[in-house]
Order: structure tokens, then sequence, then C-alpha cells
């Protein structure tokens, strides 16, 4: 789900094709997002206003949802059971939460509505930024800039409150600071941990994590910096290239965090043909976690029937066109591996062009799009998917070999890398 969207597409094979899509969005009068971002947020709501947010969400559900029938719900008693928790709520994280219950009724992915207080928030205003641009992205982000303070990771709160991470995307902070899917942090600098909150006005300065791993209590140093979401995702895939040595072979190795746009698919091809990854004699290719948005005719990387043509200009350099890859090669999925990662996978394994490593995907395939409204952003599903006439939403992808994920994996932890490379040093 942030993206550099692929112009060339048009807005309906976009939406057919992948889950994660560019579409037009609706912006509403909000006070500017960048008073958020000063902490003020939750303390300068306003009661009328998160009516009126309410109320425009629920709108366009009825107006946008991709089942005029809202799933079989009466979706004019559903607003007005929510609206007296509503007029209750006495900050934007409390009537984030009336309007993400009532949204989770109608049991669809991709739908869900996301506040300046999370990394959510930016990384899908930059996916769609083609579309917000043009609808009133600037009255959130005026100077046009989309940005958070972070460390990189992917987490989450479970019921006990505690976030923990399910992905550490390389090349930041929290990868030199040594984090790992499977912490989970309880504090920061002394304080409840909060996504963004804890790293607000702490950009290059020193942030102390309270982290639990197992059964010891660390105390791990980081420090946050200005993120864009789409530099951070591109860096990720470039910083996670790297060969692994096993029985003779040399195992390539990248991690896709994010797949809304061709930037991310010519940064791999890149990789295989004069990059880091170009001597490997077989791959791995790293979908779990991260957003989706992914294409299908990103397969035919995989395609050894059709020519790669080399052109070489006067001053001697040279690129690659129709790039293939006709060496062995492995994907890893797991339960965050969404939306058009799930297409990319249900075709890998179905024309069988490799061994599916890890868990099964989440089973989020719905095509989406983002509004703003208020001072929040709803994604919401917009139109069915169906792939090879199947339809993937709420099933998912199951491998073809099943590895279930350490308590900390990464690196040499992960028993998923390992399976990966064990399979290929094999072949």
């Amino acid at each position: 789900m942030k993206e550099a969207i692929d112009p060339s597409p048009s807005r309906r094979q976009v939406l057919r094709l992948a889950a994660m899509v560019m579409a037009c969005a609706v912006a509403t009068k909000a006070p500017n997002a960048a008073e958020a971002l000063k902490g003020e947020g939750s303390n300068s709501y306003v009661p009328a206003d998160g009516v009126s947010t309410f109320e425009k969400v629920w709108q366009t559900v009825r107006d946008r949802f991709y089942d005029p029938r809202h799933n079989e719900l009466d979706w004019p008693e559903v607003r007005e059971r929510y609206l007296p928790d509503v007029q209750r709520a006495t900050s934007l994280d409390s009537l984030a939460r009336v309007i993400n219950s009532m949204l989770s009724a109608l049991h669809a992915s991709h739908t869900r509505f996301y506040t300046p207080d999370e990394p959510e928030y930016y990384q899908l205003a930059d996916i769609f930024a083609g579309a917000l641009r043009r609808r009133g992205l600037r009255r959130a982000f005026p100077d046009g800039r989309i940005s958070y303070p972070g460390i990189g990771i992917i987490s989450g709160f479970e019921a006990t409150g505690r976030n923990t991470i399910t992905g550490v995307i390389d090349g930041t902070p929290a990868q030199q600071a040594g984090l790992r899917a499977g912490d989970e942090i309880i504090a920061a600098d002394g304080t409840g941990f909060e996504p963004i909150g804890s790293f607000r006005g702490k950009v290059g300065k020193s942030v102390v994590l309270e982290v639990h791993r197992g059964v010891s209590v660390l105390q791990v140093p980081v420090m946050p910096i200005d993120l864009e979401p789409t530099k951070m995702f591109l860096r990720g895939l470039e910083s996670s290239a790297r060969i692994i040595e096993s029985n003779g072979r040399r195992i390539g190795y990248v991690h896709v965090w994010c797949y809304a746009g061709s930037i991310y698919q010519r940064a791999l091809e890149h990789l295989l043909s004069q990059g880091a990854l170009k001597d490997a004699d077989a791959l791995i290719w790293d979908l779990r976690d991260g957003w989706g948005g992914a294409q299908p005719q990103y397969l035919d990387l995989f395609n050894a029937r059709a020519p790669t043509m080399q052109v070489t200009a006067r001053s001697g350099t040279s690129e690659f066109v129709n790039m293939k890859w006709r060496k062995p090669v492995a994907m890893l999925i797991n339960g965050g591996t969404r939306s058009g990662k799930e297409v990319l996978a249900y075709g890998f394994k179905k024309y069988r062009l490799g061994e599916l490593i890890g868990t099964r995907t989440e089973g989020a395939v719905l095509a989406a799009t983002a509004f703003l409204i208020g001072r929040g952003l709803l994604l919401l599903a917009v139109e069915d998917v169906r792939v090879d006439g199947e339809r993937l939403e709420g099933v998912g992808v199951t491998p073809t070999i099943e590895v279930q994920a350490g308590a900390a994996s990464v690196g040499s932890d992960d028993p998923q890398v390992s399976r990966a490379v064990a399979v290929l040093s094999r072949t």
C-alpha cells in the first residue's frame, strides 16, 4: 500500500490489477497537519470537527465502498450505532478508534482510518501523492514534502499495549541500532512508546528505547531521522541486497519492502543486471511485510523465453532492456505479504517459477484508494479483485514450503531465509 505509483497504466488498469492503486482522493477543510506534527493534534481536538469527520467517512463509504450492499450491513443503522461514541470522543485518537471499529464491521481489507500519529498516514499519503497532490494534499503538507520523524520499523500494538516490531527496514536507524523483528518496544526515554510521538522534536538526537527481546530487557539507543517514505523504501530495497555464500554457491538476497510503483521494479532489475546481485547463482526474493501495489507483469522478470537487450551509448554507459533472471529463485512470504504482492505470490506459485517459502499471505486483495478527511486519511476498498478468476480476499496464498518465523527473525536468525538458502544451495 508508499509509493511512487507508476503513472503509465490507466486508472482502471491499476485498480483492476493491483490492490494498491492511484485514484482520486477527497480533501476536506481541516487544520494544517503541521500542527499535529508539533504534538498538538490530540490536545486541540474539537468534538464538532470529530462529528464532521465521522459523517464524511460514513458518507464516503456509503458512496464509494466496492460493495454497494456494504457486505449486507444496514449502513444507515451502523451510523446511528456509532454516532453516540463519536460525540463522546475527546481526542483524535479516540475518534479514530470509533471510526475504525465501524469500518471493521465491513470485514474488508484496505479499509481503515489513519491519523498523523501513525507512520502509515504518511506512507499512504506518499503512495497516493499523485492524486492527492491535485486534490488538496497541500492542506495537510503545505510545502508538498511528505515526511515523518522515525527510525524505519514496521510495527503494531498488540492487545497488551506493547508495540511489536514485525519488520526492520534495511539502511535505517532501526537496523543500525540492532533492532529486530519480534522485539517489543515498551518505552522511549522513559515514557510510553508512540510510533510518531516518541520521535517528534528529536530528529538527530539519541532516543533510548526500552526493548523486550525474549526474556531480556534491553536499553537500545537510536537516532531518529526525518523519513520520506518512498526514499526510505527504495533505500531499504537497495540496502538489503547481499550475497550469501552456501555450499559453493552465491545466493543473492533482496527485500522489496514496498511495491507500489515501477521505481521499485526498476531498482530490482538494476541490482540483478548491473548491481550487487549480478553475479549471484540464485535469488531470494523477499516480499514479506510492507506495502503491496505490485503489477502482475513484474513476474515477466522470470520469463526465460523472452530476450534481454543491452543498449550501450557512445559514452560507454549501458543499460538492459527487458531484463530477465534465468537462474533459480525462491520467494519469501508471510502474513504481512499483502495486496499486489499476493498477486505476484499467486502467479509465482501457479506457474511454478520457484519455491514459495514462509507462511500464508494476509488475504488483503481488494483495490483501494485514499481520501483525506478531516485531519486523517481514509484508505478504502473501492473495487473487488479476482486473479485468474479466483478471489484471494480473505484467502491469501499458501507457501509451497511452510516455515514459521523465529522470535527475532532477522539476518542469520531468520529461519525462512535460512530455509531458502538451503533450498537454493542444493539447486
